[in-house]
């Protein structure tokens, strides 16, 4: 009967559930302080068997939840930047998806932009040279062509706007700052843009 019980639990279990409750732990203790076991008890399963089926090693299932977080990232990017002609409507919708994902999904947020994935995952490109943050930079680029953006290095460009929005989303979740996301990012916007804009 126990047998039967823990079948129907493994059956029930999916790789999405693997995925978040991997997530969660992974931005709540870190990559090197999770185990599978804490993934197994996270899905509620009694064996990690259950996750082997799915995935062959931790590693494993940090790849894939960067792989998605970064497609659809990437995706979110081409919709704004299909809708949006102008570098600065290009970029403030992207710092008002970074936001509400601070607010709604913080464990994606958290993964994204402050987790070192590089030291678990250093077959993968950095995070500056993904699908999603080179869209970002040719943005950039595009501002300073089209004149919208100072003449910069884009480099130093993307660094100056999204070292704001970065440090602004870190102290959001670690408390710093005592209120929402929502409630800084006009003010964020304006001093990253601030920085770049051509005046």
């Amino acid at each position: 009967m126990e047998q039967e019980l823990e079948n129907t639990t493994t059956r029930t279990i999916n790789q999405d559930e693997i995925l978040q409750a991997a997530l969660r732990l992974f931005a709540q203790k870190g990559y090197f302080n999770t185990s599978l076991t804490d993934i197994k008890d996270a899905v509620g399963l009694k064996t990690t068997s259950g996750i082997y089926q799915f995935f062959k090693t931790k590693q494993a299932i940090a790849q894939t939840l960067q792989e998605n977080i970064l497609d659809s990232l990437s995706i979110s990017i081409d919709d704004i930047r299909r809708r949006n002609r102008k570098a600065s409507e290009q970029l403030r919708e992207i710092v008002d998806l970074l936001f509400k994902l601070t607010d709604e999904a913080p464990e994606i947020i958290v993964f994204l932009l402050f987790v070192k994935t590089n030291d678990f995952l250093p077959e993968q490109p950095p995070l500056l040279n993904s699908a999603p943050f080179n869209k970002i930079k040719r943005i950039i680029q595009n501002g300073i062509k089209e004149g919208e953006i100072r003449t910069l290095d884009p480099l130093l460009a993307y660094s100056y706007f999204f070292g704001i929005i970065q440090h602004t989303i870190s102290m959001v979740l670690t408390d710093a700052l005592p209120k929402s996301a929502e409630n800084y990012q006009a003010q964020a916007w304006l001093a990253a843009w601030g920085c770049i804009a051509k005046k």
